[in-house]
């Protein structure tokens, strides 16, 4: 069975996005694709210091909740980040997260399906769309999108619960997202999966 791992970014267990998650994950199991939910917001969780390590160890060095979503990630057929709005951009710990997850895994992510899910009680939530999806698409990974762009509005879960058209956005984002992880499996099989060109690093180091 397919399978896609949902990060909560928020620091709140059962807040705004676990609730926004909690709806596409429930599609996702509906549509036959396994979704589990794991929380990283209430985590520990310390930026890069670009130390270069995990080029040689195939892991980030410091050991914690990176490594081990890093291992549930390689065999996963999705992924779906969720982050609340904080200053017009994602939580911190979230951005923290993402960096040493997508910079020190080794394995591609070459079509694996990625989508953004954003709470926020009023603004900042294209703008925080925004920064999430380029983990996305700087790694080959399509992205799924909705009937709307992926974001729930509230103060709280209950506030969420009365923002049908935002839950709506969610049930649709989970079954597109079944459907893209069942049509790119088809076309692997069918027609293989494109070879990519690697070795060209263009820096303009020599100044010319």
């Amino acid at each position: 069975m397919a399978k896609v791992i949902l990060l909560n970014g928020s620091p709140k267990q059962n807040g705004c996005t676990a609730r926004a998650l909690k709806e596409v994950a429930d599609t996702l199991n509906q549509n036959g694709v396994e979704a589990e939910i794991i929380h990283i917001g209430n985590k520990n969780i310390r930026g890069c210091i670009a130390c270069g390590k995990c080029k040689e160890a195939g892991h980030c060095v410091f050991s914690d909740e990176v490594n081990e979503v890093a291992v549930k990630f390689r065999s996963a057929d999705g992924l779906i980040i969720g982050s609340p709005v904080y200053y017009g951009s994602p939580a911190g710990t979230m951005l923290s997260f993402l960096d040493r997850l997508f910079y020190s895994t080794p394995f591609s992510k070459h079509l694996k399906v990625g989508a953004a899910v954003v709470s926020c009680r009023r603004g900042g939530n294209t703008a925080t769309f925004d920064v999430l999806n380029k983990y996305f698409t700087i790694s080959g990974m399509p992205v799924v999108s909705s009937t709307y762009w992926n974001q729930v509005h509230g103060f709280s879960a209950m506030d969420v619960e009365r923002d049908l058209e935002g839950l709506q956005t969610m049930r649709n984002l989970g079954k597109n997202m079944a459907f893209m992880i069942k049509a790119i499996k088809d076309a692997k099989d069918k027609y293989g999966a494109p070879k990519l060109e690697t070795g060209t690093f263009t820096s303009f180091s020599d100044g010319k």
